[in-house]
């Protein structure tokens, strides 16, 4: 079938070190990292994934203390398998005074499709970080549109409180191409939270360059099941439609609560068969890989 995982991450912590991965003992909004605190590599995202019936992927900035060398370690292992494409999203600080320069260095990786900076991850690690204040930058904005005008996409992770403001920041930059991550991150999963959910969603969902991710639902649900994450999936291709919305596995993230073959197959469950082409090949195509 030849289908695209559209956001998952690899790691050789050998290779390129990741500060927040490294770290031990110390408990994250999506968990205990211990079990993932080794390398992950393609052979093994791979060959779970091919399984299920995948054949290409976009790999997204993980948190590397240089981004450069993470993004030169992606493209080096794209480089030695090319029987499996591998787009990638790699990390830049669009309020960076040096931004035309460093997207220069960027692009000369032929990988390299689009950027991300997070806005948020969860309340109380958004309250330490304060990543959330990009949304009153005018440099963020001016960000946002250098990237679109040289055809980068965005990749935007945030938590539902944060999109009325973001939908405003995103209606200004309709030629930028935003990829909304893990569903908009819905972390209360009560029967009102989804109902907020959903309210909030509809700031970026009416908003035609903005796709989103089915991916990282088990990063507030750790226990989840399939119809746990039923409705958050629902309310997206019910918003968004099926030519807006495209399968990501978070790997290896999201192997802290399921192996791979329980993920797809939950989602596979879930999205209408008449949509499959879409969410988990045709949208991904058309935003990671049709440049």
């Amino acid at each position: 079938m030849n289908l695209i995982d559209a956001h998952h991450h690899l790691w050789d912590l050998d290779a390129v070190d990741y500060p927040w991965l490294n770290a031990k003992g110390v408990a994250r909004f999506f968990g205990d990292p211990e079990p993932i605190q080794r390398n992950f590599l393609l052979d093994e995202f791979s060959g779970d994934a091919k399984a299920l019936g995948f054949g290409k992927s976009v790999h997204i900035q993980v948190g590397a203390a240089d981004a450069w060398q993470e993004a030169t370690w992606v493209q080096s292992i794209a480089d030695a398998n090319p029987d499996w494409p591998m787009a990638q999203v790699v990390f830049c600080d669009l309020t960076r005074s040096d931004l035309e320069a460093e997207l220069d260095r960027f692009q000369t990786l032929s990988t390299v499709r689009g950027v991300r900076q997070i806005v948020g991850r969860a309340p109380g690690e958004d309250a330490q970080t304060g990543t959330n204040e990009l949304l009153h930058s005018e440099a963020f904005l001016n960000g946002l549109k250098t990237a679109g005008a040289r055809d980068l996409s965005f990749d935007l992770q945030l938590i539902p409180e944060l999109m009325p403001d973001m939908g405003k920041i995103a209606a200004q930059v309709p030629e930028t191409k935003i990829a909304l991550c893990h569903a908009g991150s819905p972390h209360d999963r009560s029967t009102a939270g989804l109902a907020r959910y959903a309210d909030a969603l509809k700031h970026l969902s009416s908003l035609d360059n903005v796709t989103c991710k089915i991916s990282g639902l088990g990063m507030f649900d750790h226990a989840w099941s399939t119809e746990s994450i039923r409705p958050v999936i629902e309310i997206c291709l019910d918003q968004f439609g099926a030519d807006r919305c495209m399968f990501g596995s978070n790997f290896p993230v999201d192997m802290l609560y399921s192996d791979y073959e329980k993920l797809a197959r939950s989602i596979f469950e879930v999205v209408p068969e008449d949509m499959y082409d879409l969410v988990f090949r045709d949208v991904a195509e058309a935003f990671y890989f049709q440049r």
